[in-house]
């Protein structure tokens, strides 16, 4: 590979402070980008802005960076430092690791370029300015804009580029725009390309309209906006009612229904996840169930303050509803089959109450639903029965096929098989008027003004409608006090009781409160993206661009199977086709979205997508790689991001890209999710995205003269001392678990990759998948070491290995493993609801426990009694569910937890509820030790748990448990390891507790 000058991302970074602020990122609303339209797995704008300056200036320490760039560079750091101690608004901006660096430098004379002992000062100094830029609060502050754009033209032009041209950074899978806008603002040139037409149209709206039209493309907004609003309103007076004593309804809360299947009743049965309306202290609201057994109905009150207890349970759980007249329980499978007829349910299901605003309440009133409510929903069924076509070509109600995903569109199992029929009759009826006026409104523009200016201002207006769809659709929840959109998750899931929003109230969903966001971020960018984009519809695996055109390539490409795209952004695209279509040639032509060609594993969930097999990914990944290659100029570097928790979805991933011709020189994790969000109880996720530095691999070899075949020996030796190398730096950055494992394939990649082939001594070539074999061995045997802070991990036996490994895979913080949990109702609601178990306790996916044991030695097939395989997940069985094997006890499972019964009670159950029963038990306590060190843990946890005290005692010091430092070495690491707010954590820590009174 042709030497050239080593970038600051391929020596280092700055990830807990880059990271600090991605995470905060996630939780800025007003003028982020992910207000304007909703695009799935945006990356953060913080880690995208720091990794693009990190990838595009040179490191000025590596011996062949261009003097040009060092002498540049000192100078605009000397210059900024100058700054930030005589501006105190700069200096507020700073942080208080960068603040004392800059004082020094600005007080000390500045950087001198020509001396060596200031270039490791500068890199340092580099690497501080980009921590502080990735600072939300820092990208729109005018000396950081400045700043970056000057070093970006440095070192372009430092490295070859012509004078007064910018580098180009290319994103062939731009999808929500968060890379090519921040190339934009550090100030390079970018070139976005999406096979998605919703992709593409939300770039142009990003690169193209913002940066040309500025604040101008906002006030149109707002003003045309306001228009459509009043004409809508106007039209829909009659179906979006005021209450006789002016309070305005902001949203309906509807309940979809089933006929009781219970023998001889027939009962209409809404079906509700739960009964709370409000749930905040003093201030909470339910509904409260008035079953009515000789009418056979159930109705509904409005309850407030109430205490739980008089509140209930809802009706439905996992699909199966539960009639509160006759008790009987109708099966999920039922319960589904009821709507297939009924296209979904949400034109015939039951209006229960209304949220509305009053001027004598500060807060929301909830009453229940009247016939009067009723009469406008009817009104609106007939109204839009009436309505002529809007002229787009296309019927009103988007009239195209909703698949079935296994898993991802469940909502398809209740017949909603169009995407017209996720809405109800008066949602549709307000978002047909709304595109009606918003075409209207986009010819006016376009046939007496500026043309270009009124493509921009009509798409934004478009967005707006879109913005609307997500929040009126029947899979629109109620959340305590606003109403949260369809898309909470990548997915369209079954939701039974839905919130109906009043559109034009001023509330949460409001179609001005829509035209505001957009406007809010116009607002926001316009000042801070100087230069325009290109945004263009094309394949990634075919790309317009020319050979050695892009200095950097930078993408997020898909992650396997985790987010169908092309199927999520169908519930735009049909409406964006009946506003804009038309004036954006091209785009949208197709009835759907394109599905062919975009590089997803989709075979699993549907049988039209069989094709999307894992080959198939991988195929359209390798020469989507190998495009980015071809357009790649020869000093050019790329930067690949990848997030997947499946060790098949990263190989799958990493098999392409050195198929590709791509050299891997760095990896650097960013944690780009914010904490809480969904994901299944102790079950690894990734918090981190991996971003991986390459560079394109000479072709001929001859001429390069590089030895590009590896010795697998020479390979192997050097594999873990990278791991070693590498992994304290992980831990100090805050990176642990699930994220640093997958971290770890950089440095391992940075070995195999350099070679075109790595080869045995037979001459046998080493695939890919052997490599990653010895990898995850090497992450294990470190992470092990680490865990147990260099004690030797090979004095204890397998399964304690294992278990170790297990949890701290699972760990999301450094200092100690605290694992997200989230409510899975919503995802649930799969075609075998109510038959499949959930699994409690520990879980990994197979393949990655596989792995890790594998690399420790310990074989999954021999530890039955701890791990649990059910089909594709493994599962590190909870300590309570090892009570009758530990204890010797060959009744079958561990007794079930009764509904209020306490797990001490439970674990009575075992061990026996009497003092006799616990003495009998101490005496023949000898015969009782576990066979391992883990699992007299286990015991003296258990026996902890059922409040056995004298039994502890004994175990401990009478038989002996504690007298093995393994013992207490082993606890201690676990209490480390096990998942805050766990039993597990509280029990063992009850066991250390007793360590020095026992005289351990």
């Amino acid at each position: 590979m042709t030497a050239y000058p080593k970038r600051l991302i391929e020596v280092d970074l700055p990830i807990k402070r880059i990271s600090e602020h991605a995470r905060r990122e996630k939780s800025i609303r007003h003028g982020h980008i992910s207000t304007m339209h909703i695009w799935w797995a945006r990356r953060p704008l913080a880690a995208c802005r720091a990794v693009i300056c990190a990838a595009l200036w040179p490191d000025p320490v590596d011996p062949l960076c261009p003097q040009s760039f060092r002498d540049d560079a000192s100078r605009l750091i000397n210059a900024f430092a100058r700054k930030a101690t005589t501006n105190k608004e700069l200096a507020a901006q700073c942080s208080h690791e960068s603040w004392p660096k800059w004082q020094k430098i600005a007080t000390s004379g500045g950087l001198d370029s020509a001396q060596e002992v200031h270039w490791n000062v500068l890199r340092f100094a580099l690497l501080d300015f980009i921590a502080d830029f990735s600072n939300w609060d820092n990208s729109t502050v005018r000396e950081y804009l400045e700043t970056s754009h000057a070093l970006t033209r440095a070192a372009h032009v430092a490295l070859g580029g012509a004078p007064g041209t910018k580098p180009l950074v290319v994103d062939t899978f731009a999808g929500g725009g968060s890379i090519p806008l921040e190339a934009l603002r550090v100030g390079a040139d970018a070139f976005a390309s999406d096979l998605n037409p919703v992709a593409v149209l939300l770039n142009k709206v990003l690169l193209e309209y913002i940066p040309r039209y500025g604040k101008q493309l906002a006030d149109e907004l707002k003003k045309w906006g306001a228009l459509i609003k009043e004409n809508a309103q106007r039209e829909l007076v009659d179906v979006y009612p005021s209450d006789p004593d002016g309070s305005i309804p902001i949203a309906y809360l509807w309940a979809r229904t089933i006929t009781c299947e219970g023998p001889s009743c027939g009962a209409e049965i809404p079906l509700l996840r739960s009964l709370w309306l409000v749930k905040k202290g003093s201030d909470s609201v339910a509904l409260r169930v008035l079953a009515r057994p000789n009418s056979k109905r159930i109705d509904f009150e409005i309850v407030e303050n109430p205490k739980p207890r008089e509140v209930g349970e809802g009706t439905v759980r996992r699909s199966s509803a539960t009639c509160q007249i006759c008790g009987y329980t109708t099966p999920a499978e039922n319960v589904r089959r009821q709507f297939l007829t009924r296209g979904g349910g949400a034109d015939d299901g039951r209006l229960l109450a209304v949220a509305v605003q009053n001027p004598m309440h500060a807060r929301t009133v909830f009453r229940v639903a009247s016939e009067r409510d009723m009469k406008a929903f009817r009104a609106a069924s007939r109204q839009l029965e009436s309505i002529p076509d809007t002229g787009s070509g296309r019927p009103n109600i988007p009239d195209e096929p909703l698949p079935y995903l296994r898993s991802i569109f469940n909502i398809n199992l209740l017949g909603v098989d169009e995407w017209g029929k996720l809405f109800n009759k008066r949602q549709a009826l307000a978002l047909t008027v709304l595109v009606a006026q918003t075409r209207a409104v986009i010819n006016k523009i376009y046939t007496t003004g500026d043309r270009r200016l009124a493509i921009a201002v009509g798409t934004c207006l478009a967005l707006a409608v879109d913005r609307c769809a997500d929040y009126w659709s029947s899979l629109a929840v109620w959340a305590g006090d606003f109403v949260a959109h369809t898309f909470g998750r990548q997915a369209l899931g079954i939701i039974w009781d839905y919130a109906e929003v009043n559109g034009f109230a001023d509330a949460s969903g409001s179609y001005l409160g829509a035209i505001d966001w957009i406007c809010r971020v116009i607002e926001r960018e316009g000042g801070s993206i100087g230069s325009e984009g290109h945004a263009e519809l094309a394949s990634a695996c075919k790309h317009p661009l020319p050979n050695d055109s892009a200095q950097a390539f930078v993408t997020d490409p898909p992650y396997y199977d985790a987010v169908p795209y092309a199927d999520l952004s169908d519930f735009f695209y049909v409406w964006l086709k009946r506003t804009i279509g038309e004036y954006h040639e091209g785009l949208f032509l197709d009835n759907l979205s394109p599905k062919k060609g975009e590089v997803v594993q989709l075979a699993e969930r549907n049988v039209q997508y069989s094709y999307k097999t894992r080959e198939y990914f991988e195929d359209l990944m390798r020469e989507a790689m190998s495009e980015g290659r071809r357009m790649l100029s020869p000093e050019g570097i790329g930067l690949v991001v990848f997030a997947h928790k499946t060790t098949t979805g990263w190989e799958t991933q990493i098999k392409a890209m050195i198929d590709a011709g791509w050299v891997v020189t760095g990896s650097w994790p960013i944690d780009t999710e914010r904490p809480g969000r969904l994901r299944a109880n102790n079950s690894a996720a990734l918090a981190s995205s991996v971003h991986l530095v390459c560079r394109a691999r000479i072709k001929d070899d001859a001429i390069s003269g590089v030895n590009t075949v590896g010795d697998w020996r020479d390979v192997l030796t050097e594999l873990p001392k990278r791991i070693h190398e590498w992994m304290p730096r992980l831990a100090t950055e805050g990176i642990v678990g699930a994220d640093a494992i997958f971290a770890c394939l950089g440095p391992a990649l940075e070995i195999f990759s350099r070679y075109a082939r790595v080869e045995k001594a037979s001459g046998e070539r080493v695939p890919l998948k052997e490599y990653l074999e010895y990898v995850w061995a090497a992450v294990a045997k470190e992470a092990l070491n680490m865990i147990f802070e260099g004690a030797d991990a090979t004095g204890f036996e397998e399964d304690a290995r294992l278990t170790a490994m297990w949890l701290w895979t699972l760990s999301t913080d450094a200092n100690g493993s605290d694992l997200e949990t989230a409510d899975d109702e919503a995802e649930a609601e799969e075609e075998d609801s109510g038959k499949k178990l959930k699994m409690s306790g520990f879980v990994l996916e197979y393949d990655a426990a596989r792995k890790i044991a594998q690399g420790l030695g310990a074989h999954l097939e021999h530890l039955n009694t701890l791990v649990e395989i059910r089909g594709d997940k493994a599962r590190l069985l909870p300590v309570s569910e090892r009570a009758n094997h530990l204890f010797g006890k060959d009744q079958g499972a561990t007794p079930t937890k009764r509904k209020g019964k306490p797990k001490q009670l439970a674990l009575l159950d075992v061990l026996g509820d009497s003092e006799q029963a616990e003495g009998g038990w101490g005496e023949k306590s000898a015969s009782k030790l576990g066979a391992t060190v883990l699992d007299r843990i286990h015991q003296t946890m258990i026996l902890f748990a059922a409040g056995r005290g004298e039994a502890l005692k004994r175990f401990l010091v009478s038989d002996g448990a504690g007298q093995d430092q393994r013992f207490w070495r082993l606890a201690q690491a676990l209490l480390a390891l096990y998942p805050k707010g766990t039993d597990e954590r509280r029990w063992v820590e009850g066991v250390l507790a007793r360590k020095k009174g026992l005289g351990f």
